[in-house]
């Protein structure tokens, strides 16, 4: 009926074509014909509820409105996120409350112009990954009549593959955001937990809660991602978001990337969602990926500790009031999923969280050396009548892939990857370490954008390129010359800071290289004008951004770290050389590098 694309709606309303008000009104009606269908609203807006965002856009200035980056885009919120004078329910009546504000991340999309459409059904208190548990309604599919939307964050998903929002907010703890997005058709992006503010949710597990954005595109969620990461100092939880991990960090994917598959996968006797998995690893490997097999045991291990373990008191501390008042207001299901919580002891919390820091730990140390690791969404997809005969073992199985992410604080993305025969969507997961969600994101976009049809929603001018830069993440590549070199004495400097050999290279030739008395000796490099310079053989290094500082701290005079280009005409960190002092330094370019003149002494 009409484009909710971003770039679609900013060019309309600049020509006057379209009017925000004029769009919402349409928006409504269109989702008050389809939610007796599909269940995904709690509470839809109407207009006198709207008007208050409508009139803040309606008395801009025509020059102020393309100022703001979300003007009259409509999005959806998950009803256990607040907005200010609507009921959060949770997906519970008799929990239900009305806000006096709206939740940060809310209260900041809607400064930048953006337009809430409504509040949308979910797995009562965030606790499911169906979108089947709800007194709302059941929140079937976008593409199937006879599957689940997913859940938790069910009908903020339908809301945007619909097209009622242009992208919608959920949460996810355990797999609510990722789930439902491959579901539906869309991307899914899990921060990095503590980037976007949690204050005014309604909390499943607190220590694990992270707010999700749902949209058509990697590009989308890219930019959603970087207007909405704030620190926060209403939220307890709220981390600062590393200057690697910014907008600057969407980009290009460099061939060679390594991403981590599991050895062992589990598709529950689903063949096609085998074939599908296999073709997003081929696609991977077509970009210039490098597979690597992982052990996925101590993941699944850890994956178990959120619901047979004691994060299920976690979840109780906010249900479990009502439950002891009104246990009927409470789902039976929910009851049940909870019933073991108010017999955890203290003893059993630290026991599983040393557990859990002991498995982290693996964890880390297969991510250590990769891009990323690829999954499935979930083994196999469910269908509504499997939930209905089995609500919480079917369940369980959808979260096969997914529960163990926030307990181990690593960034996620759901990416769209093509569909089952029966036209259902299916998707992979693409996770990595903390801090690194805009990586992830290029990926994603990447991924996508290897697909024979454009990713639905996509705008080619916007949405279907890829930023000439290259993607960015938590590891900065420094191109050595000398000293250190793999094997020589500076070495260490790079291999104690977790740094590790990217690639033998060499810079384009237009460099002298020159020897500096000393112990231990140095050579520098200096950019040559004129064109009476050489290639110099170089080492390409990958180190921590953490560790970056103390190793630019040790760096003696003249030498210092500046941009080297390669002999492929990129460019990288790497050591550069002030012209202080070459009158007491040997030019040993015609040499070519550094092993090469020592080996000629």
């Amino acid at each position: 009926m009409f484009d909710l694309r971003p770039a679609t709606l900013k060019a309309r309303y600049a020509s006057g074509d379209l009017t925000p008000r004029r769009l919402l009104r349409e928006i409504r009606e269109k989702a008050a014909a389809m939610d007796p269908e599909f269940h995904l609203f709690i509470h839809l807006l109407s207009e006198a509820e709207q008007e208050t965002f409508l009139f803040a856009l309606e008395r801009m200035r025509p020059e102020e409105a393309m100022l703001q980056p979300l003007y009259g885009i409509p999005f959806a919120i998950k009803d256990n996120i607040d907005l200010a004078d609507i009921p959060t329910t949770a997906a519970c009546p008799d929990f239900a409350y009305t806000p006096e504000k709206s939740a940060t991340v809310v209260e900041r999309l809607i400064a930048l112009g953006a337009i809430p459409v409504g509040k949308t059904n979910l797995d009562q208190f965030a606790t499911g990954l169906s979108g089947t548990r709800s007194p709302y309604g059941v929140c079937r599919n976008s593409a199937h009549p006879d599957y689940p939307a997913g859940g938790s964050s069910s009908g903020s998903a339908l809301a945007v593959a619909l097209g009622v929002a242009s992208f919608a907010l959920g949460t996810d703890t355990a797999g609510s955001g990722r789930v439902p997005a491959a579901w539906n058709d869309l991307v899914g992006l899990k921060a990095s937990r503590g980037l976007i503010s949690t204050a005014g949710l309604v909390p499943a597990c607190r220590t694990l809660d992270s707010v999700t954005f749902f949209t058509a595109s990697a590009a989308e969620a890219s930019r959603l991602f970087t207007l909405a990461a704030r620190y926060d100092p209403a939220d307890a939880y709220s981390r600062v978001n590393p200057s690697w991990n910014r907008e600057d960090a969407f980009g290009g994917i460099r061939p060679g990337f390594r991403f981590g598959v599991p050895e062992r996968l589990e598709f529950m006797g689903c063949a096609e969602s085998e074939l599908l998995f296999a073709e997003a690893i081929a696609r991977l490997r077509d970009l210039g990926g490098v597979p690597v097999g992982i052990d996925f045991s101590p993941f699944l291990e850890a994956a178990r500790l959120l619901y047979e373990g004691p994060w299920l008191a976690e979840r109780q501390h906010v249900v479990g009031p009502l439950m002891e008042k009104n246990p009927e207001a409470v789902l039976p299901v929910i009851r049940a999923v909870l019933s073991s919580a108010a017999n955890i002891s203290g003893v059993a919390v630290f026991r599983a969280q040393y557990r859990l820091q002991s498995l982290k730990a693996e964890c880390d140390r297969a991510l250590a050396s990769l891009e990323c690791v690829v999954t499935p969404p979930y083994p196999r997809p469910i269908t509504l009548a499997e939930l209905a005969a089995d609500p919480i073992g079917k369940n369980a199985e959808l979260g096969y892939y997914t529960n163990f992410m926030n307990l181990l604080d690593y960034a996620a993305v759901a990416v769209p990857a093509g569909r089952m025969k029966n036209g259902l969507p299916w998707g992979v997961t693409l996770f990595g370490r903390v801090f690194t969600d805009q990586y992830l994101l290029s990926l994603a976009h990447a991924l996508q954008c290897s697909g024979s049809q454009p990713p639905v929603g996509c705008n080619p001018p916007e949405d279907f390129i890829t930023p000439a830069r290259p993607a960015g993440n938590d590891r900065l590549r420094i191109a050595v010359c000398g000293a250190h070199l793999a094997g020589e004495p500076l070495n260490h400097q790079l291999t104690g800071r977790g740094a590790r050999l990217i690639a033998a290279n060499q810079s384009a030739p237009r460099y002298r290289m020159y020897a500096f008395s000393g112990t231990p000796v140095r050579p520098g490099m200096i950019r040559a004008e004129g064109g009476d310079g050489t290639a110099i053989a170089l080492e390409v290094w990958e180190l921590p951004q953490t560790e970056v500082a103390s190793f630019l701290a040790g760096i003696a005079p003249p030498l210092g770290l500046g941009k080297v280009e390669l002999e492929d005409g990129s460019w990288e960190c790497g050591f550069i050389c002030a012209p202080e002092g070459l009158d007491k330094a040997t030019d040993i370019s015609r040499w070519g590098g550094w092993r090469a003149w020592r080996a000629s002494l």
